[in-house]
């Protein structure tokens, strides 16, 4: 049904066709309802009227009231001019400055009547300045009525054409004045056991706020149902699923799982992955399918509880996958689980693009008979002619790295889904976790195994690499290796290849003793692997590389991580990164080499690595720091969410209300039939139409 709010925005009042185009364009508003929900990103206080006399440089932006004196123009060179108006409140002159559009201003600003000026006040040559004020009448402004400002975000392309905040605000405040009373999109339950203001109070309060409250009241009402619906879609889904899917029922812990935990396991579980079992063990116990996010710094233990949770599956006549997004990974997992399942007769195959012939026919018609109990592998496992005989469990490796459409083709592999473990060593905040992984369970592994050694973070200047080439020569002729990696950013690919294959010449020159390899994400595959092997098998000592290396690479020996340029890196790429190393006996550093000119953002973050080495505590500062949009690793395929008022980073305590409102909504009406929860369905259904994305997890 069509509302005023999908009316096209070239209908409104001192909109055209040429504002229109630009609206679209620059900031996708078309419509009414794009306009309202275009918010400000903040407001100035306009209800006091200050002398000339109380400013001070330091103010923000203030409002004088007072008369233009006189004009002047002033000549800038390069025949280009500034009009100047001395203006004053009977307490004081100012000089009120225009750089473009002086006609505008002479022609509608007459010397001896009063206006209001708004503005940020700096000084020069010994006198208060405004440059391109706000000018309005003072006989036509009532103060009382103005409230706290809205200042609205401007493209340069729009401010290049003329247009301003102000500009938004006007055609947004003749938006206003000719809307009718909107409708409501919660129920009235939850808007009194919360105390929101109405739906049509919040949109009007949100351009307009009278006062401070007003805005906060406003920004609550709005973000909390922007989080509101993103949780409600979120559990309805998940709840649906589980309904729809039933489990397989792993009840029974076997010879196998016993086999192992008393004569192969490496070490005593740590008390977390101890917790992740129970919570594991729980989940394939109840008959639903377990959908569940193992969350875990590099090196906390995620594969042994994998392998465990894939033995009980064993252990009750099922088949297990591991799916890993790139081959050296799957080869890697392939050794530690072979390593781990030593002595013990259990079938485990790798199945990559590379398994050709007869070994890859050997290894389907394994797969088909449930000869083949376990499987590691990579995109090639979602072939068609993979087919397994049995499949419980598919353990997903590096989450970020599959699509939706990937996970749901594993589905199919299976008559029943299979229980569905995702491991990740990307720590995700948990507001954030809560609204990207929504419907799966959490799990963390928050503690190293014993005998690991945190590694040491350091932080020197670009000057000092002679101290550092001499520390990596120690650690070399220590029988160590050493990563050193360069940053490869899109927008100057070309410059950092550039950078690196010169790096790599330096590096060779500096350590004519040593081996080195190189890897960067434009060799070919085979080119890579074949590098990438030397370093593992210890035929070169130095890796030279781009972030490629960021996931999955194992190399125990490797004792050093230098990342250069680090200021243009992430925080949780710089962990991630880190993580490469740490991961033997030894003591292991991370050196992150920066310029000087470090902005103050910056130096956070390189403080932040060198402080800390808990991810999850580097992830909630890289969320604060940087936004979600930006998380390395988090934006994965399917799941972008554009909220436009609230914020996951600075809104936690919102996030958890919300979900705690929507679980309790999804509990008491499973099945979305219940007359009171009906505006909320609808409401669901409207928003799916537009073009917000809802694609969930699993």
């Amino acid at each position: 049904m069509s509302s005023i709010l999908d009316q096209d925005i070239k209908f409104l009042p001192n909109v055209g066709p040429k504002t229109k185009e630009i609206l679209s364009k620059e900031l996708g508003i078309n419509s009414y309802g794009d306009l309202l929900e275009y918010f400000p990103y903040k407001y100035v206080d306009r209800s006091k009227i200050f002398h000339i006399s109380e400013l001070t440089p330091d103010m923000p932006y203030v409002q004088i009231k007072g008369k233009i004196l006189s004009y002047e123009e002033r000549d800038t060179g390069k025949r280009n001019s500034m009009l100047v108006a001395h203006f004053s409140d009977g307490y004081g002159v100012a000089d009120l400055i225009w750089f473009r559009g002086t006609q505008y201003i002479l022609k509608n600003f007459k010397v001896g009547t009063e206006y209001i000026v708004f503005g940020k006040p700096s000084v020069y040559g010994g006198r208060f300045q405004f440059t391109h004020p706000d000018m309005d009448d003072a006989s036509k402004l009532q103060i009382t009525e103005m409230g706290m400002q809205p200042f609205y975000g401007m493209t340069e392309i729009m401010k290049k054409r003329g247009y301003s905040s102000r500009s938004i605000e006007k055609i947004t405040k003749s938006l206003v004045r000719i809307l009718p009373p909107l409708p409501e999109t919660l129920p009235d339950f939850l808007i009194n056991r919360l105390h929101l203001v109405s739906r049509d109070a919040a949109l009007r309060m949100i351009h307009y706020p009278h006062s401070h409250q007003e805005m906060q009241k406003a920004q609550v009402r709005l973000k909390f149902e922007e989080l509101f619906y993103v949780q409600l879609n979120i559990l309805r889904y998940a709840s649906d699923q589980r309904r729809k899917y039933r489990g397989y029922v792993f009840n029974r812990i076997g010879d196998i799982f016993n086999g192992f935990y008393a004569h192969n396991l490496p070490f005593e579980l740590t008390g977390a992955q101890k917790r992740v079992m129970h919570e594991i063990r729980a989940d394939m116990c109840s008959g639903k399918q377990m959908n569940r996010l193992l969350q875990g710094d590099v090196g906390s233990g995620k594969t042994l509880v994998a392998l465990m949770t894939m033995l009980i599956a064993l252990d009750n006549g099922y088949q297990a996958c591991l799916m890993a997004p790139t081959e050296i990974l799957a080869e890697q997992h392939l050794q530690t689980i072979r390593e781990f399942l030593k002595g013990m007769d259990i079938r485990v195959e790798l199945l990559t693009g590379i398994v050709k012939g007869k070994k890859r026919k050997e290894i389907l018609d394994g797969l088909a008979t449930g000869a083949v109990q376990i499987l590691i592998g990579t995109h090639a496992v979602l072939e068609d002619p993979v087919s397994f005989c049995r499949l419980g469990i598919a353990v997903i490796d590096e989450q970020h790295r599959f699509g939706v459409e990937q996970r749901a083709r594993l589905w199919a592999k299976s008559a029943n889904p299979p229980h569905v473990l995702v491991m990740t060593a990307t720590p995700i905040p948990r507001t954030l976790a809560m609204t990207i992984y929504g419907d799966l369970d959490v799990s963390v592994i928050d503690q190293l195994p014993p005998g690991r050694k945190p590694v040491r973070t350091l932080h020197k200047f670009d000057n000092q690499l002679t101290s550092l080439y001499q520390s990596i020569r120690r650690q070399i002729e220590l029988g160590r290796q050493v990563y050193v990696v360069f940053p490869l950013i899109k927008e100057s690919e070309k410059m950092d290849l550039k950078n690196l294959e010169e790096g790599y010449e330096t590096l060779k020159q500096a350590f004519p003793e040593f081996s080195l390899s190189k890897i960067h994400g434009k060799m070919k595959s085979a080119e890579k692997e074949e590098e990438m092997e030397r370093f593992v098998k210890g035929e070169t000592q130095i890796l030279v590389a781009t972030t490629v290396i960021e996931v999955g690479v194992n190399v125990p020996n490797a004792s050093v991580m230098v990342i250069l340029d680090a200021q243009r890196f992430g925080l949780s790429q710089l962990h991630q990164l880190r993580g490469r190393v740490g991961r033997g006996s030894d003591q292991s550093y991370c050196i992150l080499v920066t310029n000087y000119k470090l902005s103050e953002e910056t130096r956070k973050r390189i403080d932040i690595m060198c402080d800390t080495n808990d991810g999850f505590q580097i992830a909630e500062a890289d969320l604060k720091l940087r936004g979600p949009g930006d998380l390395e690793g988090t934006q994965q395929s399917g799941m972008a969410f554009d909220l436009k008022i609230a914020n996951i980073a600075k809104d936690g305590q919102l996030v958890q209300l919300a979900r705690t409102e929507a679980q309790a909504i999804i509990d008491n009406d499973p099945l979305c039939e219940k007359p009171q929860n009906s505006i909320l369905w609808n409401r669901l259904r409207e928003l799916k139409k537009t073009n917000i994305n809802w694609a969930a997890i699993s």
